[in-house]
């Protein structure tokens, strides 16, 4: 992301920041950083994990109905959160809304067409087709840079744990049958545009 548009003495927003995790990395750097999520606990687990950083505020509210004035934000931020292809333009509306000319809205989420992890999205979610999502960002003014990253661990019982929150009893169980020892290739795509 950094080298498409850093955040230094921006306004950054995270929407679904969840519990917050990006919140402090993204302050270090930041003016401001916003963090938007629907989920009242996460929020306030976000709030909690934020305390004591001035530079940042998280507001409880959706993607469709940012709680942010108009030309506000900098630099946007959505890793697999609302943004997920068609369905998602209510939200685009209010990216539009809220970013500032200049700045630079991302949107992280899983390359289904290639790795492990990608076979397993797809297993998991047959009726979800990648080249549509495809042509969904494009056809709305977003470029895609292809990332490949992965999971590691350290334990067995971990990955275990990581696969039954991401997938259904059945999958999960067929996952963790066939897929031996502690790491999976990730593909991701990371969608931008200019506003």
């Amino acid at each position: 992301m950094r080298e498409i548009r850093g955040w230094d003495g921006a306004h950054v927003l995270d929407v679904g920041c969840g519990t917050g995790f990006h919140l402090p990395r993204f302050a270090a750097d930041a003016a401001a950083v916003t963090g938007v999520e629907p989920h009242r606990r996460l929020a306030d687990a976000a709030r909690a994990r934020v305390r004591g950083l001035p530079n940042v505020a998280v507001r409880t509210g959706v993607a469709q109905d940012l709680p942010l004035p108009d030309a506000s934000v900098d630099v946007a931020h959505a890793r697999w959160a609302y943004f997920f292809g068609p369905g998602c333009e209510p939200g685009l509306a209010e990216l539009g809304r809220v970013m500032r000319r200049g700045g630079v809205a991302f949107v992280i989420d899983n390359d289904a067409t290639r790795s492990t992890f990608g076979g397993w999205f797809r297993r998991s979610l047959p009726s979800y087709d990648p080249r549509s999502v495809e042509r969904f960002w494009a056809g709305r003014g977003f470029r895609r840079r292809s990332l490949d990253m992965g999971w590691r661990f350290e334990r067995r019982e971990d990955f275990e744990a990581v696969v039954r929150i991401e997938f259904a009893p059945g999958l999960a169980a067929e996952i963790i049958a066939t897929h031996p020892g502690l790491e999976v290739d990730y593909a991701v795509n990371l969608w931008w545009r200019e506003y």
